[in-house]
């Protein structure tokens, strides 16, 4: 199958398994979206939405989540793990949205970057899920499927990213980023896949005989 082919099947099976994938992090607004994904940080989706409703209890906006100590924060979401780096990070961008954002969120990749705790990755997510503007945020699961499946070399995360923008259409970018994530959770894991199991990497690989060594992120 050429890169192409793959490329097409992959995007119509996806959009076959998953049509309207749901954002797996609950959240109300673009703040609230933001602090659940620097939670999710080397965490499950369904750890954070278990600690969630408790932190959003003592603050769910930036102007009372700056009133807030960093013990108290941390005392919340200690389950997430990396619970000191985190906390501090929460207390810390809030105080920046409400100094130097007038308490909104920035729809800006550059100026999420610039908040404590908030790489590429999850200022991509923002983007996407709460502005609706194109993105397609990389994590691990992305990153090692998109390898086993053809299109990318997998050297790293960031030329993963440039590899699916370059052969995906941008309008079905923030869709497809979930559904990579649905579909590695469910067929393509890391231990029940090695390339050489699921549908998608039988269909775009039938002759493949050995695992798919992958580059990790």
């Amino acid at each position: 199958m050429l890169k192409a082919e793959r490329v097409e099947y992959v995007h119509r099976r996806l959009q076959q398994l998953y049509p309207e994938p749901p954002i797996p992090l609950d959240h109300k607004d673009p703040y609230t979206l933001l602090v659940a994904v620097l939670l999710s940080a080397q965490c499950t989706d369904e750890r954070v939405n278990q600690v969630t409703p408790s932190l959003w209890q003592l603050a769910d906006n930036p102007f009372d989540m700056a009133e807030q100590s960093v013990e108290d924060i941390k005392a919340i979401i200690r389950p997430c793990g990396l619970s000191p780096q985190k906390s501090k990070a929460i207390s810390v961008l809030s105080k920046m949205l409400v100094e130097q954002h007038n308490g909104e969120v920035p729809a800006d990749m550059e100026a999420l970057e610039k908040l404590p705790g908030v790489g590429h990755k999850t200022a991509g997510v923002v983007m996407a899920q709460a502005f609706g503007q194109p993105a397609f945020p990389v994590d691990t699961h992305i990153h090692r499927l998109a390898q086993r499946w053809g299109l990318t070399n997998g050297k790293n995360v960031q030329q993963t990213e440039k590899d699916l923008k370059r052969l995906f259409p941008a309008e079905s970018w923030n869709k497809l980023h979930l559904q990579i994530i649905f579909y590695g959770r469910e067929y393509c894991t890391a231990r029940g896949c090695d390339g050489t199991v699921c549908e998608i990497c039988t269909t775009c690989y039938p002759a493949r005989k050995h695992p798919k060594k992958v580059h990790k992120p």
